[in-house]
């Protein structure tokens, strides 16, 4: 029974902070965005690096000094929370305020740079404990290693936390939508139903008056 509740832990506190690396292709006026589920006062790290597509041997080559990437973040609420260009390579690091899906997008600088030739962007999102750079932390602040395996538990309990209220975000948010959705079946159903009553009493009394004006004549 102990051995069970500790892994849970341990998976809890390995899915804590995750990371995504991919890497995609763009031209010179496409546009690529990305979509990230972040919990609230959560960092994300954000590496990449461009590389210039080379016709002579068919591959990739690292991008000229001229050639960067403009990223722009918008949180759930489609507020711009991030909007600058940079170089071909980098970091782009910044903290949510909002809990919910982030939108991460990203196209060339300029199209003369490249002149119709393709982009290769790789990109590593990291959230969460993650995206924290313990290196800076253990120069800045002396600690010994102990301190910080400490310090990297209690970032990762916390980031845990977080976790969990976002997905107690989530289900209410999915619970208001099911009611949303359940009360305007119902209602549709009500009106379809009252329409059908509506359409049927004009019927017979369309069809009453009918037959009283046949047996007069």
């Amino acid at each position: 029974m102990a051995s069970t509740k500790y892994l849970g832990l341990f998976l809890l506190l390995a899915l804590c902070g995750y990371s995504n690396a991919l890497y995609f292709h763009i031209g010179e006026t496409e546009r690529k965005c990305f979509i990230e589920e972040i919990p609230d006062e959560t960092n994300v790290l954000v590496n990449y690096k461009v590389e210039l597509y080379d016709p002579r041997s068919g591959g990739f080559m690292p991008s000229s000094p001229g050639i960067g990437m403009h990223v722009e973040v918008r949180d759930p609420d489609d507020k711009i929370i991030l909007s600058r260009v940079y170089s071909s390579e980098g970091r782009i690091s910044f903290t949510s305020h909002t809990p919910g899906e982030h939108i991460i997008c990203m196209y060339s600088n300029s199209t003369a740079w490249f002149s119709g030739s393709q982009l290769r962007v790789h990109l590593d999102i990291q959230v969460g404990e993650h995206a924290v750079n313990y290196g800076d932390v253990v120069q800045k602040e002396k600690l010994s290693e102990l301190q910080l395996r400490i310090r990297q538990l209690l970032d990762q309990v916390e980031q845990i936390t977080k976790e969990q209220s976002y997905q107690r975000f989530r289900e209410e948010r999915f619970r208001h939508t099911s009611e949303s959705t359940n009360s305007r079946v119902v209602w549709w159903s009500i009106t379809q139903t009252a329409v059908l009553l509506i359409m049927g009493a004009w019927q017979m009394k369309h069809l009453k008056s009918f037959f009283e004006a046949k047996k007069l004549v």
